[in-house]
C-alpha cells in the first residue's frame, strides 16, 4: 500500500477534500464527547457510572457543539452519491456497489464483535461477575448504534438517490414533515411509538441533503449558507428555549423526551445551522487542504476513522477497569464545580488516548488495507476459492446474496444495539444477534469473492 504522503500527492484534483476533513472532525468530536460526558465511579458491585449531564445542567447547551452526527450524515450522503454515480457511469451494478461500500464498514465491525465476545468469554472464565461483563460489553458496543443507522443509509442510497434525481429537495422536505408529524404525535398525544419513524426519516433527510450538495442542487455560496446558518440556529433556540423541546442535543438519562432518541425537529434545526456553517467555510477549507501537510494529516485520520469510532468506547472500558483495579489515580467524583470537573478529566483523557492509540496500532491495519484494482475496495481475505459458488458469478444471483447478507448484518447489529447492560451469556452479547450478523458478513464476503476481477 502506498505511503500517506504518496497518497496525498496522487489525489485527483477534482476530489472534494473538505468532505474528508469534515468526516474526520465529526468522528473525533463524537469520541471526545463520549469520553467527556461519562463519569465512572466505584460501587459495591464494581465499576459503575452515569452521565455528567444528569448533574451538570450547564453542560446541556454545550452539547450543541458536540452533537455533530448531522455533519457526518451530510458527508456520508455526499460521498455515497459521488461513489454511486461514478460506479454506475462505469457500467457497474448496484449490488456490487453495495459490496464495495459495505466492505470497509462490516469487516472492522466483525473484528470488534468477535474480540468483544472472546474477551467476555475469557473474563467470565476468570470469575468476573457476569453482570459486570455484560455492562462492559454493552458500553464498548455503544458506537454500533451510529454504525447501524449509517449502514441503513448506505443500503437505501440507490433508491433515495433515484428519488433525489427525480424530485430534488422536495424529498428531504417531505421527510422533515414526517419528523414533525412524529413529534406532534409524541407531544400532543403522548404516542411515543409513532415517533419511532423519526430514526429513519430524520437521518434520511440529512443524508439526502448530502446528495444535493454533491450534484450542485444545493449551491455552495454565502447567499445560501448564511440564511441556513441563521435560520437553523434561530429555529433551534425557539424550539428549545421557548418551545417544548429539551435543550440538550444528546440524551440525558432519566428524561422522558429527548432530541436524539429518536431525532426531533429541534435536532434538525441544529443540523440546518450546521449545514449553513459547513457550506460557509467550504471554500476556505478547500484552499487550506491544497497544502500537502494538512491534506496528508486528513488522509492519515481517515485511514483509520472507522477504527477510531468502533474502538473508542472499548478504550474507555479498559481505562476504567484498570483505574478501578489498580487505583492508579482516583476515580472522578460526581461533578461539582466546572474547574474541578475538568481537572478530574485531564488524566483520563491522557490514558484514553494512549489506549486508543494501542488499539489503532493493532486493529487499524484491518481498515487500512487500501483500494486496488481500479479503485475497488477489495477484501484481501475474500479471494476466489473452490468453495465459492459458481452461481454467484452471475450478477443477479450475487445481488440477491448481497441483499440478504446486508439485511442480516443490519438485523444482527440491531439485536446487539438493543441489548442493554445485562448478562447476555458467555459471549457478553445476544448469541442469536451475533450469529445473524456473522452469517450476513460471511455472505457479503462470499459475494465479494465471486465477483469477476478486472
Amino acid at each position: 500500500m502506498p505511503g500517506l504522503r504518496e497518497l496525498a500527492e496522487r489525489t485527483p484534483p477534482q476530489r472534494e477534500r473538505y468532505v474528508d476533513l469534515l468526516r474526520a472532525l465529526a468522528i473525533v468530536i463524537v469520541v471526545l464527547g463520549h469520553w467527556m460526558v461519562i463519569v465512572v465511579i466505584g460501587g459495591d458491585d464494581g465499576v459503575d457510572g452515569f452521565s455528567a449531564l444528569e448533574v451538570l445542567p450547564w453542560g446541556r447547551p454545550v452539547t450543541w457543539l458536540f452533537q455533530v452526527m448531522p455533519v457526518f450524515f451530510f458527508v456520508g450522503g455526499f460521498a455515497n452519491a459521488a461513489s454511486l454515480t461514478s460506479h454506475t457511469r462505469r457500467g457497474g451494478g448496484v449490488g456490487d456497489w453495495l459490496l464495495d461500500r459495505s466492505a470497509r464498514l462490516v469487516r472492522p465491525t466483525t473484528v470488534l464483535l468477535v474480540t468483544l465476545a472472546a474477551s467476555a468469554l475469557v473474563a467470565r472464565s476468570a470469575g468476573v461477575d457476569p453482570v459486570q461483563v455484560g455492562r462492559a460489553v454493552w458500553l464498548s458496543a455503544i458506537p454500533l448504534w451510529f454504525l447501524l443507522v449509517y449502514l441503513l443509509m448506505v443500503f437505501l442510497t440507490p433508491l433515495m438517490h433515484a428519488l433525489h434525481r427525480r424530485a430534488g429537495l422536495a424529498v428531504p422536505l417531505v421527510l422533515v414533515a414526517l419528523v414533525a408529524a412524529g413529534d406532534v404525535m409524541r407531544l400532543a398525544f403522548d404516542a411515543s411509538t409513532l415517533q419511532l419513524g423519526n430514526y429513519l426519516f430524520a437521518w434520511l433527510a440529512v443524508h439526502q441533503i448530502g446528495f444535493a450538495w454533491q450534484d450542485g442542487t444545493l449551491p455552495v455560496r454565502p447567499g445560501v449558507a448564511v440564511p441556513l446558518l441563521a435560520g437553523g440556529a434561530a429555529s433551534a433556540v425557539l424550539l428549545t428555549v421557548a418551545g417544548p423541546y429539551p435543550t440538550s442535543m444528546v440524551d440525558v438519562p432519566g428524561t422522558s423526551f429527548r432530541n436524539l432518541s429518536p431525532p426531533t425537529l429541534a435536532l434538525l434545526a441544529l443540523a440546518t445551522a450546521q449545514l449553513g456553517l459547513v457550506l460557509l467555510l467550504r471554500d476556505a477549507g478547500e484552499r487550506r487542504l491544497q497544502r500537502l501537510g494538512p491534506w496528508t494529516a486528513v488522509i492519515a485520520v481517515n485511514s483509520v476513522i472507522m477504527t477510531v469510532l468502533l474502538w473508542h468506547m472499548s478504550a474507555f472500558v479498559v481505562v476504567a477497569v484498570a483505574v478501578y483495579a489498580t487505583g492508579l489515580f482516583p476515580l472522578p467524583r460526581p461533578p461539582g464545580a466546572t474547574g474541578e470537573w475538568l481537572l478530574w478529566k485531564l488524566p483520563w483523557l491522557v490514558a484514553l488516548f494512549a489506549v486508543l492509540g494501542a488499539f489503532l496500532a493493532v486493529f487499524g491495519r484491518v481498515e487500512r488495507r487500501g483500494p486496488r484494482g481500479g479503485g475497488r475496495w477489495l477484501d484481501p481475505v475474500a479471494s476466489r476459492s473452490r468453495w465459492t459458488p459458481r452461481a454467484l458469478g452471475r450478477p443477479r444471483s450475487r445481488a440477491t446474496v448481497t441483499a440478504v447478507g446486508y439485511a442480516a448484518t443490519v438485523l444482527g447489529l440491531l439485536g446487539v444495539a438493543f441489548a442493554g447492560p445485562a448478562d447476555h451469556g458467555l459471549l457478553g452479547l445476544p448469541a442469536g444477534a451475533l450469529a445473524v450478523f456473522l452469517a450476513g458478513a460471511a455472505l457479503l464476503r462470499t459475494a465479494r469473492a465471486a465477483r469477476p476481477r478486472s
